[in-house]
């Protein structure tokens, strides 16, 4: 006997709040951990200011690649944001590797707590670190002169932006572990995604410039649509902003049913 439509009323909204308190539990213990280890974002901060400061000022300087009118180094500042977050999301899943390893993942398992709960707290709080890198970033490009918005409704649609992106590929990074299953695995997988999706995005010049096969992929490159909607929300660059924020949360939504899916294979 099926329950009343009052009764499916009253349940579903009782079902996501506590979905929703469960995924940001998980949110805040993955951000404890970046409490007791501080000085890992001083070491992620460096990759990011040498590609500003060495990179972004040489090829400035060289005009190798064409941005029309805005500043190469003001039309590199946001792909260095999302390249930062992609490289601290993509190692996610190693973590989740040496939870299994040391029993935590099997323990968190066998609750009530549903899998895609753990990892959606998990991809949100990859978000989150990634925001603390972009802020790192952009005071570096204001000290630089790079000619960035301060409006707050648009440093806020940045921060979604940001996390959004992270979340997408952490979500891939566990996605990654649950196939592979060892750490060692994971590294050798991720440091041959990480560049590829990269440098097939328009982080560091633009699509236009780039040969077809290439651009085809681009296309289908999340971190291309990052990018885009960076450069419109900083620099005031044009781009469906509709199409980048449709791209980056359908690619969450995915990423989290994959990761979900295959992360019972990593307690087996």
């Amino acid at each position: 006997m099926s329950a009343p439509p009052a009764a499916w009323a009253d349940t579903a909204p009782r079902g996501a709040v506590l979905l929703t308190s469960r995924i940001a539990t998980f949110c805040l213990v993955e951000l404890q951990r970046m409490r007791h280890d501080r000085s890992e974002l001083v070491t992620r901060a460096i990759q990011p200011i040498l590609w500003l400061v060495i990179f972004g000022k040489t090829f400035s300087r060289i005009k190798a690649i064409p941005t029309g009118q805005v500043p190469y180094l003001d039309y590199l500042a946001p792909g260095v944001i999302a390249q930062s977050a992609l490289f601290i999301a993509i190692f996610y899943g190693i973590q989740i590797i040496w939870e299994r390893d040391a029993g935590v993942l099997t323990k968190l398992l066998v609750t009530p707590t549903p899998r895609v709960a753990l990892v959606a707290g998990k991809a949100f709080a990859a978000g989150i670190r990634a925001v603390t890198q972009a802020v790192v970033v952009l005071v570096v490009a204001a000290l630089l002169g790079v000619g960035l918005t301060w409006n707050p409704l648009r440093l806020l649609a940045v921060v979604v932006v940001v996390v959004l992106g992270a979340a997408f590929f952490s979500c891939l990074s566990v996605t990654i572990a649950g196939v592979v299953l060892k750490r060692d695995r994971l590294m050798g997988i991720g440091q041959a995604v990480t560049m590829p999706l990269f440098f097939a995005s328009n982080a560091l010049y633009p699509v236009s410039i780039m040969p077809g096969w290439l651009r085809v992929i681009s296309h289908a490159n999340p971190l291309t649509y990052e990018v885009s909607a960076l450069r419109a929300l900083l620099l005031g660059l044009p781009t469906n902003l509709w199409l980048d924020f449709g791209v980056l949360t359908g690619s969450v939504v995915v990423g989290i049913c994959a990761a979900s899916a295959l992360l019972g294979r990593l307690s087996r």
